[in-house]
């Protein structure tokens, strides 16, 4: 992008994103917007983010606006992520639903899934108390769900650079969880993946996914408005089996809706039950 971005186009591609994903970009954002669609103004040879709303706006323009959406939505991630709701996942969550769920299937949906370290993460947890109590969680299924198909598409393949192997994730999970692939990254286990259901969902369409025991959604709806989040709160909670848990990143809230949640507090770290 060799212009600077025009008050007129910020406010334009503010709008268009929100329309498009439900993201409130900030005030004074510009230099993100122009990190982040740099390589697409350059191969659609656009020197101004004006045409590339031009763009957007013509008949047929589904997959630039694809790629666009991909680049303002893609974020890094990381293994076992802030390491606390893992921990409830283990001493708490796994055993409570061994327990309640006995026979039936346990479902889990990871909201913002980005390349596949938070399900996968979700699934080694679930491995790992297999392991230590056998016959416990025989059906345990995950469901992972994001608005960007790039990613999604690395997430089913499951193979990691060493980089991003030593984002949060630990040597005897390494070592117990991934082969080296011929391609000199890590590939995570065949038992691992299958336990992982990928598809493409944006959070302000209608869901089909069917019921969840835990939904995670952490560090998303920090990007919506206060409108969007109560709404995509409620319809979490339509998607959770009677008393099932919420996730949140640490730092959001249930934004005024304790009436269909109760929190529950974990020494360190909160969760939300369905009441």
């Amino acid at each position: 992008m060799k212009a600077d971005i025009t008050p007129q186009e910020y406010e334009a591609f503010k709008t268009f994103l929100q329309e498009a994903c439900g993201i409130l970009l900030g005030d004074n954002k510009q230099y993100l917007v122009k990190s982040r669609l740099r390589r697409i103004l350059e191969e659609q040879k656009m020197s101004r983010l004006g045409e590339l709303l031009e763009s957007l706006r013509r008949p047929g323009s589904s997959g630039l606006r694809e790629l666009v959406i991909d680049a303002m939505t893609t974020n890094e991630t990381l293994w076992f992520r802030d390491n606390h709701p893992f921990r409830i996942l283990s001493d708490k969550l796994m055993p409570e639903l061994a327990e309640h769920r006995a026979g039936g299937p346990v479902r889990i949906w990871s909201s913002a899934c980005s390349t596949g370290q938070e399900p996968y993460s979700i699934a080694m947890i679930a491995e790992e108390y297999r392991r230590l109590r056998p016959g416990k969680l025989r059906d345990l299924r995950i469901t992972a769900t994001d608005i960007s198909k790039s990613v999604l598409e690395v997430a089913r393949q499951g193979e990691y650079e060493m980089i991003a192997i030593g984002r949060g994730l630990s040597p005897e999970r390494q070592k117990a969880f991934f082969t080296p692939s011929s391609t000199g990254g890590w590939q995570i286990g065949a038992q691992i993946r299958s336990m992982v259901e990928f598809k493409e969902l944006n959070l302000l369409d209608r869901y089909m996914l069917g019921k969840f025991d835990v939904v995670f959604c952490r560090n998303v709806l920090i990007y919506f408005s206060a409108e969007l989040k109560k709404d995509i709160l409620t319809r979490i909670h339509a998607t959770l089996n009677p008393g099932g848990y919420l996730v949140l990143g640490s730092s959001e809230s249930l934004n005024g809706l304790q009436d269909l949640y109760e929190m529950v507090q974990c020494q360190p770290g909160i969760i939300y039950r369905k009441k």
